[in-house]
């Protein structure tokens, strides 16, 4: 894998990361709004706290995928996974 795609599946995996971090350990506002009945956003995010974590999760399953890619377990060049050469 060249340097540029290990970059770009580094950044698609963390976007998708991200999202499946976002609500762990949210809690919404305490009263609703009067008129509307919406909370809004939560009370304590802890943004900071869930990039660390998203980077994490990220760097995982970014070596996941990059051992995978490196090994011909699932190669499209040999094996029975292999396009044909006609």
């Amino acid at each position: 894998m060249h340097w540029f795609s290990g970059v770009v599946l580094f950044i698609i995996v963390w976007w998708v990361c991200l999202f499946a971090v976002l609500p762990i350990g949210t809690r919404p506002q305490g009263a609703a709004d009067e008129t509307s009945g919406w909370r809004g956003a939560p009370q304590a995010p802890r943004i900071w706290r869930k990039v660390l974590l998203t980077t994490v999760v990220a760097i995982v399953v970014w070596l996941g995928c990059y051992a995978v890619i490196r090994s011909d377990y699932l190669s499209f060049r040999h094996g029975p996974l292999a396009i044909p050469t006609d």
